[in-house]
């Protein structure tokens, strides 16, 4: 298979851009595919601002940002991203929606274009089998924010061959990313011990066990953790968590998966964390105050 010279990502929300940013910093020519042109000027504005940051702190060359804009591209059409050798999807976790895209692409797209999914819970092969090319279909799982964030998960199923995931491995430590091989497994490595710690902390709040605060406090301060499981939570998205358990619990049947009511309570409510102004912490206020969940 040909050298990675051109990549695709659908998708220019949080994770899309971040992909889409790493990619052209690393010297990649890089397009970018939205629904609309709304939401590309709100990435584009995100690229430009992340990459502003980098520079301010030392951490890039002006020079450096202005080549990482010139090699990034934006468009609204499918059919734009068919000259690409990889294709990243960051789109919401809906796996009809995801395979609509993959299908389309997938009779666009040459034989040596590689599919990847950013999907942090949904199986690969649940996509992989939408395709002609399951053999050429892995996972790139990123972490947000992408740009600081070290890790990306190289996810390979049980039709992925073997040069495809060397050529993919490869192509994540080129965007100076440590990568890590997972099996497909819904949540691969990182989710499938994470998420159920998440919920095991709600659930902590809707028995009393402490207080919002002091769990937090306490699992950053007696296990070194950057943040506390509640804080974290308010900035992954409780609907995104809720959303993940979901089908993680459908994938492995497991208790420890399923969502607990208070999850499910604030995110009917519209509260989904620091997006949203409101979730375990206040953040329409400076420094976030703890919410009133009504226990």
């Amino acid at each position: 298979m040909s050298e990675v010279k051109k990549v695709g990502v659908l998708g220019c929300g949080l994770m899309g851009s971040g992909i889409a940013q790493v990619a052209a910093a690393a010297g990649y020519e890089t397009i970018v595919r939205e629904v609309s042109n709304d939401i590309i000027q709100k990435g584009k504005a995100g690229i430009e601002k992340s990459l502003a940051k980098l520079v301010e702190k030392g951490k890039l060359a002006s020079d450096a940002r202005d080549a990482t804009l010139k090699r990034l591209a934006f468009s609204t059409t499918t059919a734009d991203l068919k000259s690409c050798d990889v294709i990243i999807e960051a789109v919401t976790e809906d796996l009809d929606l995801k395979n609509t895209l993959w299908q389309q692409l997938d009779a666009l797209c040459g034989p040596g274009t590689i599919f990847a999914s950013n999907t942090s819970s949904l199986t690969i092969a649940a996509m992989a089998a939408a395709t002609k090319r399951a053999d050429r279909f892995v996972g790139l799982h990123f972490f947000n924010p992408v740009p600081l964030m070290p890790l990306v998960e190289v996810v390979r199923t049980v039709t992925t061959t073997e040069q495809t995931f060397q050529r993919a491995y490869a192509f994540a430590t080129s965007l100076g990313k440590e990568a890590v091989a997972a099996k497909d497994t819904s949540g691969f490595i990182v989710n499938r011990l994470l998420v159920p710690y998440l919920l095991d902390a709600i659930r902590a709040v809707e028995q009393g066990v402490g207080s919002v605060p002091d769990i937090d406090k306490a699992m950053q301060l007696g296990c070194g953790y950057p943040m506390g499981p509640l804080t974290l939570l308010d900035f992954v998205g409780l609907d995104t968590t809720y959303r993940i358990a979901e089908i993680m619990f459908a994938e492995y049947r497991d208790a420890k998966y399923a969502p607990p009511p208070l999850l499910k309570r604030m995110v009917l409510a519209g509260m989904y964390g620091k997006k949203s102004g409101k979730g375990f912490y206040d953040h329409t206020v400076n420094p976030p105050t703890v919410s009133s969940l009504g226990l």
